[in-house]
């Protein structure tokens, strides 16, 4: 069976190795086949350039022997009539005898297309061509005429070499004698420069399936040190998010542990010992009654009420500090005035809040988190701080709300701006993290000393108004 592969079912190493990879594919392909046009481009053009000298030096060469030619009978001709017949039987034996290398050879035809010169092809002599072409349609003894009528020049066409009897490409000059009315050139065979420019093609053809490995080679070893960079990353992160998910799970337990412990203490030392005092106000109170002493069984049941009361205030306290109900029912600032004035009832330190009018528009996990912050801050300081006045001042703003805690204690044994690596602190900046917001310590020592302590929220932590209003019309409803 195979499984079907799915984008979404892939790692996150392998997520981010794909992330890293096909930018690089796409821009390395970009690249190549940029490089291959260019490559491409000026090689054609500079291919396009030798062809160009290649016939530029053919066509002079042969400007250079027709002009060689001309000048070997232009004695006769000058001094010939029209119709001089020996004179022109003379200049024939001359051309006839030009011949060069394998295939060069002179030509003459007279206006009306007959042939009168072709060493190496005699078969033509003395016969008329008029409307002779190539293989391609291409008229030859024609154009030869026509040009000479011109005065002289250039013919391109496919022709017969003597030497092999294959068939080339030619390149023609004719120049026109026309006392006579003669078509007189010669042509030269240009395959050599079609090979030489196909030979080109080819080696830049070949260096761009070089340059092309060339790249894919490197794309491939980018390709493998991506892959390998990205497991080893993958590795070292995994290492690291299970250590840190190892003590994160330690804190939580010891989190746990910790505020189980306090709320045993308290129960125990608190509460139980209230109810026992009860207890044993209302067995006192019975065994009066039991006498028949009514009058003595006031004063110990009234001590009982008492006691009584002040369970159920201990009870309403540790209740208020393990979920606040003021701040679900009457929003965050009224809870944190509660706090402030409990902390300094409890502590003797004076304490001030101040905040703008906030209309309860924090969502519901903000107002949790700027809570428990505040309540960790007051915490620290009554243990570790020796402040004797704390500030706390919670106002929002056009990018979000920000709670500042200050205190004129004796400050913070860590470099001012560093978090310390206490697990109030740590708690703090954990909650703040969770909200994308930020925490800043601030803290010095001496006799000006003190911390201060600000926590901000972004914007998008605030409810619009819309939102904040309607729960409050549905409660008036």
């Amino acid at each position: 069976m195979f499984r079907r592969f799915s984008l979404f079912s892939l790692t996150y190493a392998q997520k981010l190795t794909l992330i890293a990879a096909i930018p690089l594919v796409i821009a390395v392909a970009a690249i190549a086949l940029l490089v291959a046009y260019e490559a491409r481009s000026t090689a054609e053009r500079e291919i396009r350039t030798l062809e160009r000298q290649l016939l530029a030096a053919k066509k002079d060469e042969l400007r250079n022997y027709v002009t060689q030619a001309r000048n070997g009978f232009s004695h006769i001709y000058g001094r010939a009539a029209p119709d001089d017949q020996a004179a022109k039987d003379r200049v024939t034996q001359i051309l006839s005898a030009m011949i060069y290398g394998k295939d060069g050879f002179f030509f003459v035809y007279d206006y009306d297309g007959n042939n009168l010169v072709s060493p190496r092809q005699t078969e033509f002599i003395n016969r008329n061509w008029e409307g002779l072409t190539d293989r391609d349609g291409t008229p030859v003894v024609d154009e030869f005429i026509r040009l000479a009528r011109q005065g002289a020049g250039w013919h391109n066409f496919v022709w017969q070499k003597p030497s092999t009897g294959e068939e080339a490409m030619m390149v023609a000059y004719v120049v026109g004698l026309q006392d006579w009315q003669w078509a007189v050139g010669t042509g030269i065979f240009v395959d050599d420069v079609f090979a030489t420019v196909a030979s080109s093609r080819a080696e830049v053809e070949a260096q761009t399936r070089r340059t092309f490995f060339y790249i894919g080679a490197i794309v491939l070893a980018a390709l493998v040190m991506v892959f390998v960079s990205g497991m080893l990353l993958n590795i070292r992160e995994r290492r690291l998010a299970d250590a840190k998910l190892k003590e994160l799970t330690q804190r939580v337990f010891d989190a746990q542990e910790e505020e189980r412990g306090r709320v045993a203490r308290e129960l125990h030392d608190g509460i139980s010992q209230i109810l026992v005092g009860v207890r044993y106000a209302l067995d006192n109170t019975r065994r009066r009654l039991a006498r028949g002493d009514d009058g003595g069984a006031r004063s110990p049941l009234d001590k009982g009420i008492e006691n009584l009361g002040t369970a159920i205030t201990e009870v309403r306290r540790i209740s208020r500090d393990l979920r606040p109900g003021v701040l679900d029912d009457l929003g965050l600032g009224p809870a944190l005035k509660a706090l402030t004035d409990d902390f300094s009832e409890r502590t003797g330190i004076e304490t001030q809040f101040t905040t703008v009018v906030f209309r309860n528009r924090l969502d519901h996990d903000s107002k949790i988190a700027l809570y428990r912050i505040a309540q960790e801050a007051l915490t620290n300081i009554e243990r570790h701080s020796g402040a004797s006045r704390v500030t706390i001042d919670l106002r929002g703003h056009k990018k979000g709300a920000t709670m500042r805690i200050a205190d004129n204690g004796h400050g913070l044994r860590s470099r001012p701006g560093e978090v310390s690596p206490g697990i109030g602190l740590r708690n703090m900046q954990e909650r703040i993290e969770q909200l994308d917001g930020t925490l800043r310590i601030l803290s010095s020592r001496g006799a000006q000393g003190g911390t201060v302590i600000e926590a901000s929220l972004p914007l998008s932590h605030l409810l619009p108004p819309e939102e904040e209003a309607a729960p409050k019309r549905k409660a008036g409803s």
